[in-house]
C-alpha cells in the first residue's frame, strides 16, 4: 500500500470526531509517528503512552501481568486507555481506547512465536486480535523499521475501523505468512451500565448533549446530585454557577453508586436520565459518590453545592475525625484544579451560606460562593417526593 494512501486514511481519522488514548507497548512506534505527524493529529490523539520497560508496565496495570506480551494484557491497556480517554475528552465526542503489545525479533535470537496484540475499545465495542508472523520474515537480519513496520499497518487499521473510517490494507503478506485470530463484543446500553456499576468503566455520558454549550470551553461545571425528581432548582442553580463561572460545559452528575445506600438499578438510572434527556441537557452517570474521587475523574471542574454539603466537607467527623485527613483529602482534590461553587441552603433548620462557615485558609480559595440575590430556592427533591405522596 502507498505511503499517500496511508496518510489518506490517516487524514480520515483525524477528520472524525474520536478521541483516542493509545497504551503502545513492544514497538509499535512507527504506527505512532504517523498518527502524530499527519496534520490534525491534536483531533485525535489526547494522549500517547510508550510503557516500554516492565517498571513502566507493572506502574501502568497497578499489577504484575500473568504475561507482558499477551491479549490479555492488551484488552487491559485498551481498557484503561479508554477510561482515560473518557476523563481528557470533550463531553460528547465519540472516545477510543488502544492497547498493543508485541514480542517480536531482536537483535538476539528469538526463541517464542513472533506475535504482536492489538486491542480496541469505545463504548460499545471491544475488539481484539492477535497476530503471529512467521519467523522467516522477521529474522535478526531484518532492520528494526522493517520490524515495526508490520505493526503499522493492523494498528492503523483497527484504530480507522474504531473511527469508523473506511479503510483497506495491503501488508503483500500471504496466509503463510501471517496468522490473525480476532475477536469481538458489543455492548448496548444496559451492558454498558451493568460496566459501570462493576467498576470496570468509570463514567458515561447520556444519550443528549446541550449543543448551545459546547463552545463554552472543556471545564466542566458539574451539578452532582441523585435527581429524584429533577426541579426547576437544579437548574437554576447550575444556570447561577455557570454565570459565575464563565467559561465552562455546564452538565449535572448521577452517581449510580451511593455512599449510604443501595447502587441504583438499571431501570433507576435510565429513568433518571430520561428527565435530561426530555429537556435537553446534558447528564454524566458516574460510579463516585465521593468528591475526593471525583476530583480525580473530572480533573479542573467546578462543581456545585449547596452550604449543607460543604459543611459536611470540611467536618473532620466525615474523616475518622482527623482534622489532618480532611485537610489532606481536600488539598489532594485542589491539586487537580477542582473548585466548589457553593450555594446558600438550609442547614438545621437555618438558611445558611458559605460565609457562615470556618473554611481553612489553607482551602478557602477552593470554594467559591454564589449570593443568596443571585440563587436562592430552599425546596428539594425529599418535599417534592413527600407532597407527591406515595
Amino acid at each position: 500500500m502507498t505511503d499517500a494512501c496511508i496518510r489518506a486514511v490517516v487524514e480520515s481519522i483525524h477528520s472524525s470526531p474520536t478521541q483516542a488514548v493509545l497504551y503502545l507497548s513492544g514497538g509499535a512506534s512507527l504506527a505512532l509517528g504517523l498518527l502524530m505527524s499527519v496534520p490534525g493529529a491534536s483531533n485525535t490523539v489526547l494522549e500517547a503512552v510508550v510503557p516500554y520497560s516492565r517498571m513502566s508496565m507493572f506502574q501502568l496495570l497497578t499489577k504484575i501481568p500473568a504475561k507482558y506480551c499477551s491479549q490479555q494484557t492488551a484488552d487491559e491497556m485498551a481498557l484503561l486507555a479508554y477510561n482515560r480517554a473518557l476523563k481528557l475528552s470533550s463531553p460528547g465526542s465519540p472516545v477510543l481506547g488502544v492497547g498493543f503489545t508485541g514480542s517480536l525479533a531482536t537483535t538476539r535470537p528469538k526463541q517464542g512465536d513472533h506475535r504482536f496484540h492489538l486491542s480496541t475499545r469505545t463504548s460499545d465495542r471491544h475488539w481484539a486480535s492477535t497476530v503471529t508472523l512467521s519467523k522467516s520474515l522477521l529474522g535478526p537480519e531484518e532492520s528494526r523499521s522493517r520490524r515495526e513496520g508490520f505493526k503499522l499497518l493492523p494498528t492503523e487499521g483497527a484504530i480507522a475501523n474504531a473511527c469508523k473510517v473506511s479503510s483497506t490494507f495491503d501488508s503483500e503478506l500471504t496466509e503463510s505468512d501471517v496468522v490473525a485470530d480476532e475477536c469481538e463484543r458489543f455492548f448496548d446500553e444496559d451492558k454498558e451500565l451493568e460496566q459501570l456499576i462493576n467498576g470496570q468503566i468509570c463514567f458515561k455520558y447520556g444519550n443528549c448533549f446541550a449543543e448551545t454549550d459546547k463552545s463554552n470551553g472543556d471545564r466542566k461545571i458539574i451539578l452532582p446530585g441523585s435527581f429524584n425528581p429533577l426541579h426547576d432548582g437544579h437548574l437554576k442553580l447550575l444556570e447561577a454557577a455557570t454565570s459565575i463561572c464563565g467559561d465552562g460545559y455546564p452538565c449535572f452528575e448521577l452517581s449510580a453508586i451511593n455512599a449510604d445506600k443501595p447502587p441504583l438499578s438499571i431501570p433507576q438510572i435510565k429513568e433518571r436520565v430520561m428527565q435530561f434527556e426530555k429537556i435537553g441537557k446534558t447528564v454524566i452517570i458516574s460510579n463516585q459518590p465521593y468528591f475526593y474521587k471525583k476530583a480525580e475523574l473530572f480533573p479542573g471542574s467546578a462543581f456545585v453545592i449547596g452550604a449543607d454539603t460543604a459543611v459536611r466537607l470540611i467536618n473532620p467527623k466525615y474523616y475518622d475525625g482527623s482534622y489532618d485527613r480532611m485537610i489532606e483529602t481536600l488539598s489532594g482534590c485542589k491539586r487537580t484544579g477542582c473548585t466548589f461553587i457553593v450555594a446558600g441552603r438550609k442547614v438545621d433548620g437555618t438558611f445558611k451560606v458559605l460565609e457562615d462557615f470556618d473554611v481553612p485558609e489553607v482551602l478557602k480559595d477552593m470554594f467559591v460562593p454564589i449570593p443568596a440575590e443571585r440563587f436562592r430556592m430552599d425546596i428539594s427533591s425529599t418535599e417534592i417526593r413527600r407532597s407527591c405522596g406515595p
